[in-house]
């Protein structure tokens, strides 16, 4: 005579779906973080400090000033004559979507070429401009 046992173990058909939920908030946490940064040149940069600057927004469209002839407009490199061409083919829809412009220069830029970029920016029509600065030590 045989005695047949029933097995105590059977197939779990459902599906867990509180690990599913975990890992797809953390990728949406990820790529939400990840599409905040702006990248711009990787330039070394000495900036003025300011003991009264304040966080401003990050825009589009960043112009880092290094010399005369080395002046970004993100990450294409123009002179200050390129850079002026250059602001006068942006159509107004992109004007309109940018709005403001964050401004970096180096602490040994002459006072004269940060006004000719704020001239440029100014003739094509930017009105909120941001000076970056380093917060103070």
């Amino acid at each position: 005579m045989r005695m047949r046992f029933r097995r105590s173990l059977t197939t779990r058909t459902n599906v867990e779906l509180i690990p599913l939920i975990d890992v797809v908030f953390q990728l949406v946490v990820f790529f939400m973080v990840a599409t905040t940064f702006i990248l711009t040149p990787g330039i070394s940069l000495v900036l003025p400090g300011s003991e009264t600057s304040e966080p401003v927004v990050m825009t589009k469209l960043v112009v880092t000033v290094i010399s005369r002839d080395e002046i970004y407009l993100n990450k294409e490199r123009y002179d200050i004559t390129n850079f002026e061409r250059r602001l006068a083919t942006l159509t107004e829809e992109e004007k309109e979507e940018i709005k403001t412009v964050v401004i970096e220069g180096d602490e040994t830029v002459s006072y004269t070429l940060m006004v000719n970029v704020l001239d440029a920016l100014r003739k094509s029509g930017f009105k909120g401009v941001n000076l970056k600065t380093r917060e103070p030590d």
